[in-house]
């Protein structure tokens, strides 16, 4: 009988081992995944992001995160100075991550 209980007892424990292993391997496949729906593509959009906002230049027209439009007068490390509308006297200094959208001035 103690034969029998030791042979159940060894099969239980070697099917427990092949259960962990499949539960670590899922594991690792749904962090993958999750990596490359997830992160990945986050990481690509901060990239373009952060060159758009490299590549803004005194002279071109910009598009806020809050929707305003306007004209960049002069570009720091971090900031920008950014001409609103036509009052030559409404410029406001801003952080370049508030930039949404640049368009580079036609070259006639």
């Amino acid at each position: 009988m103690n034969l029998l209980l030791a042979e159940t007892d060894a099969a239980a424990a070697g099917q427990g081992a092949a259960n962990m292993i499949s539960i670590v391997l899922m594991l690792v496949c749904w962090f993958g995944i999750m990596y490359f729906l997830m992160i990945r593509p986050q990481r690509k959009e901060q990239k373009k992001k952060a060159a758009l906002v490299n590549s803004v230049e005194v002279g071109d027209s910009i598009l806020t995160t809050s929707g305003f439009y306007g004209m960049v007068i002069d570009v720091t490390d971090e900031d920008v100075i950014v001409e609103f509308g036509n009052n030559k006297n409404c410029r406001i200094p801003m952080k370049k991550a508030a930039i949404e959208q640049v368009e580079k001035p036609d070259s006639e």
